[in-house]
């Protein structure tokens, strides 16, 4: 079984699925035959989405509501009988010196980077029993540089790497993998988007990341959807526990 034919019938839930990364992914998941279900809080993006394929599905759900991950995971494995793959992609940022350390701001982070995904994995977890399936979380080469103003950032995925240390070696004995991706600065919309900086200022950001990037360049999300899907590939059945950072050796100038 080649890579082209081993997603064929496989079901993936993609989180965050409305733009930059986790589109791309569920893009690229359908188009090599899963049935792939996409989540986000904005009903029109997520649609814009799921009408680029007939395999690609919109479940609206906000991510920081707990109640949300039970929700998805019913409405996903009830409709295809089954659950292969869990990326759990969505997450939040922010520019966030201690000036402006507030409760909200601090909660939002920590509820979006680590008890998303975590309240997610155990809803799916009953489901990825029965197919050997994979979770792949979508982590940040940012965690690897400190750097002011992004310390939440950071240490909340740092927790999600963590945590698929953890739940690697918990659901080791189900056959369940558990690996992470953790990109390098880019071109998915999220310094516009979940970083929330203006259009002139992310531009400035873009060129100083570009400059640090021993490559040469920032990168694209076609350098990081075939990690995903290689960590999530049934074919990779001997590979739990990892951290793949992709970052054009960005983090190696630390």
């Amino acid at each position: 079984m080649t890579d082209e034919t081993s997603w064929e019938g496989k079901v993936a839930i993609v989180t965050g699925g409305s733009s930059g990364i986790g589109a791309a992914t569920a893009k690229a998941l359908a188009d090599k035959g899963a049935i792939v279900a996409i989540t986000g809080r904005n009903r029109e993006r997520l649609d814009a989405v799921a009408a680029t394929h007939d395999n690609i599905l919109a479940v609206q759900a906000d991510s920081a509501d707990a109640s949300s991950a039970a929700d998805v995971i019913e409405t996903v494995v009830d409709g295809s009988g089954r659950l292969d793959l869990l990326v759990n992609n969505a997450g939040a940022g922010g520019i966030l010196p201690i000036s402006d350390y507030d409760e909200a701001k601090i909660s939002q982070m920590c509820a979006l980077n680590i008890i998303a995904p975590s309240l997610m994995v155990k809803e799916a977890t009953p489901a990825l029993q029965k197919s050997k399936g994979a979770i792949v979380n979508v982590s940040t080469a940012v965690s690897r540089n400190a750097a002011p103003a992004l310390a939440h950032y950071a240490a909340t995925k740092i927790a999600l790497e963590h945590l698929t240390a953890s739940w690697a070696m918990e659901l080791a004995g189900d056959g369940i993998r558990v690996n992470t991706v953790s990109p390098g600065p880019v071109k998915s919309g999220a310094l516009t988007g979940m970083m929330g900086l203006p259009e002139e200022m992310a531009r400035a950001v873009e060129e100083q990341e570009a400059s640090q990037v021993p490559l040469g360049r920032r990168g694209v999300t076609s350098d990081i959807v075939p990690w995903i899907l290689r960590l999530g590939n049934s074919e990779n059945d001997w590979l739990t526990g990892q951290i793949i950072t992709v970052d054009g050796g960005w983090s190696l100038r630390s």
